[in-house]
């Protein structure tokens, strides 16, 4: 399936209800199911992610198919290993070439029992849950935080709890201190000082939570007010003082002309500067998954750009450095990069399509990053296998609709 987007005839104007926070919905379970609450979580995602995860979290199964979902993949890799019993983790042929062996070798450190069922370092998983000892972990700081999150979440229900050593920089620290302070909201506490974090042993309390609005996913709709100062956006449920390391987006859009306005309680609303900036220089090291977002929105506004930091980019749901080059292409655009962590736009030009198809590479990402393009785009853009999105953002579609964005089947 693709769909055609173009521009809407008349002005934009939306007030959405962005989805939860996939992040933060994904630990909430996995801390939800550590402290055998009683309590339903608040707001939680009905991303593909998220629904994997419930799914297995609620199953009598001992195999679970996490399909594409990265997250669920690795949290429940750690979270079985301490759960008594034999289990099996499967997913999509694109998870069996996403690499886990860090997070495997390191829980098979401290007395788990994980195995390989097809190529080694690779889903799928055999997993001989039982109680594990603890002790010392020693990691490269530019490991995905998601191993480092999934290693803290089980590290307290040890029984010499953990001592992770972080070697280098660490890139996404706004992802692990999500995590430490979801699990403060929890009731275990840990210590962070440098680079080694401690956790000691110690059990978890029941609690209420409630989830906050997906900033990742707002920022598909401050790419929408950068291409477009006349419309009129709010988005419901984001928090000031959010957890979330993506809401420092907000932020880096002012460099292209959006400011964000809160209203206590309710969300944002978002207003237009007129002011773009010539250059726009940012290390993404805390925030990879707003790259799409700021690669498609400084090249369609005419703003050369040089993004660091994109370590992580390279074992996302696909190789999103070389789709980026790839299908900014498309749209007449020729990116660089260098040393699989720095992705830049210096002004050059290419021919591009007279209505661009992007593929989407079973990326949600790829298909929101690029769809706001059609605004700018006279003859609109096609967005290729458009369901990705049920990812992180299943309304996403309806929503551009509802704005008055045209979407229909090509």
């Amino acid at each position: 399936m693709k769909y055609l987007i173009t521009p809407p005839s008349y002005p934009i104007k939306a007030s959405v209800k962005l989805p939860a926070s996939k992040s933060i919905s994904n630990r909430a379970l996995i801390l939800n199911a550590l402290s055998y609450s009683p309590y339903d979580i608040s707001n939680l995602s009905d991303c593909d992610d998220t629904e994997v995860m419930v799914r297995a979290l609620n199953s009598n199964d001992s195999t679970f198919d996490i399909k594409a979902a990265g997250t669920a993949m690795r949290f429940m890799t750690a979270f079985l290993s301490k759960i008594v019993g034999e289990w099996v983790l499967i997913g999509s042929e694109r998870m069996k070439n996403r690499p886990i062996r860090i997070l495997v070798d390191a829980l098979n450190s401290v007395g788990a029992r994980i195995e390989y069922l097809e190529k080694e370092g690779f889903p799928p998983l055999k997993i001989y849950g039982s109680a594990l000892n603890g002790g010392e972990i020693e990691l490269d700081g530019s490991v995905s935080s998601q191993y480092i999150s999934a290693l803290l979440m089980v590290a307290p229900l040890m029984k010499d709890g953990l001592k992770l050593k972080l070697k280098g920089d660490i890139i996404s620290r706004p992802y692990i201190n999500i995590t430490l302070k979801m699990m403060e909201a929890f009731g275990v506490s840990a210590d962070w000082k440098g680079n080694i974090i401690e956790v000691k042993p110690q059990d978890y309390n029941p609690v209420p939570y409630t989830v906050e609005s997906d900033w990742s996913a707002a920022s598909y709709w401050y790419e929408i007010k950068s291409f477009s100062e006349s419309s009129e956006i709010e988005l419901c449920g984001l928090f000031e003082n959010s957890l979330q390391g993506d809401s420092f987006g907000a932020r880096l859009f002012e460099q292209l002309g959006v400011v964000t306005e809160f209203d206590k309680g309710t969300g944002v609303k978002l207003i237009s500067s007129g002011k773009s900036c010539d250059m726009l220089e940012a290390d993404l090291v805390n925030i990879p998954d707003l790259a799409q977002t700021f690669v498609v929105a400084s090249v369609m506004k005419g703003v050369p750009f040089r993004f660091s930091g994109l370590q992580s980019l390279k074992i996302k749901e696909t190789d999103r450095i070389t789709a980026l080059k790839n299908e900014c292409k498309k749209l007449g655009y020729v990116l660089n990069d260098y040393n699989d962590s720095v992705l830049e736009w210096t002004g050059e030009r290419c021919a591009a399509d007279d209505i661009p198809v992007i593929s989407t590479y079973e990326d949600h990402r790829m298909a929101m990053s690029f769809a706001p393009a059609a605004l700018l785009l006279p003859k609109g853009i096609v967005i290729d296998e458009p369901g990705v999105v049920s990812k992180s953002y299943p309304a996403f579609w309806n929503d551009l609709k509802g704005a008055g964005i045209d979407v229909r089947e090509a």
